[in-house]
């Protein structure tokens, strides 16, 4: 598949639940110094991300870096298996996020009742992982404002409350928001992170106005997918009746 440079896609991996799958969408970038995946997917994910990633014709070696949203394990679970199999993979995420990543706090969510949700394989997988935790060596702390060289123009936006590092990145040229677990789509609507899942929601409320003022074509939620109706008008009401 050829593809011009710079390239967004948008990847769909799917967690088995019992009702059904679960679609949760990495995002593929590709730059002139090769490719960056942002979040890895879920525990037990590997094989499906890597035969995902060979069907665009791009082998794991390609992979220059992770650009890791936040800790939870449905965005990181892949992380220590592309570390195995890429020497040399660059880490990014936010330096709240750090500690988490490196296995110097345990991961906010990974509960006792999480794990007992997990079947055998996938538990032992990620227990697998937690134990490589503090291998991980993280190669550049994002911070908010920062503008990154992929596609042109990235800007980074810290939105803590779904966890205390969370990230967002606005791609300037496309017009595109990737908003990781900081907004959702439910039934063709673009709604807010969800309750269950954050554990600070009055601060993620307060993260939305980040998100405003934005110029949005195309928003990219990691459960739910993209949203293209009046995004930023959108954004601009939650964030409003976040305030109520």
């Amino acid at each position: 598949m050829s593809q011009p440079i710079p390239s967004i896609t948008v990847l769909t991996l799917n967690i088995p639940t019992p009702s059904g799958n679960s679609p949760i969408h990495p995002v593929l970038l590709q730059d002139e110094d090769g490719y960056t995946l942002v979040d890895t997917g879920m525990i037990g994910q590997f094989a499906e991300l890597q035969s995902t990633l060979e069907e665009l014709n791009v082998p794991l070696s390609d992979i220059k870096r992770v650009i890791v949203t936040h800790q939870d394990i449905d965005h990181i679970g892949n992380l220590g298996a592309l570390l195995d199999a890429i020497p040399g993979l660059e880490v990014w995420a936010h330096a709240d996020e750090i500690p988490y990543l490196t296995g110097a706090k345990p991961l906010i969510k990974f509960t006792p009742e999480r794990r007992a949700m997990l079947p055998a394989p996938v538990l032992a997988l990620a227990d697998q992982l937690l134990m490589q935790l503090p291998e991980i060596n993280i190669s550049r702390t994002l911070a908010d404002g920062d503008i990154l060289p992929l596609q042109g123009r990235t800007q980074v936006i810290h939105t803590p409350g779904h966890t205390p590092g969370h990230l967002c990145f606005y791609f300037c040229e496309q017009q595109f928001l990737l908003a990781a677990d900081e907004l959702r789509v439910v039934d063709d609507e673009l709604v807010g992170p969800a309750p269950p899942a954050t554990p600070d929601m009055p601060e993620a409320l307060r993260s939305l106005k980040k998100l405003t003022g934005l110029t949005v074509d195309q928003v990219l939620c990691y459960h739910g997918g993209e949203y293209t109706k009046e995004p930023a008008k959108r954004i601009a009401e939650l964030a409003e009746n976040s305030e109520a």
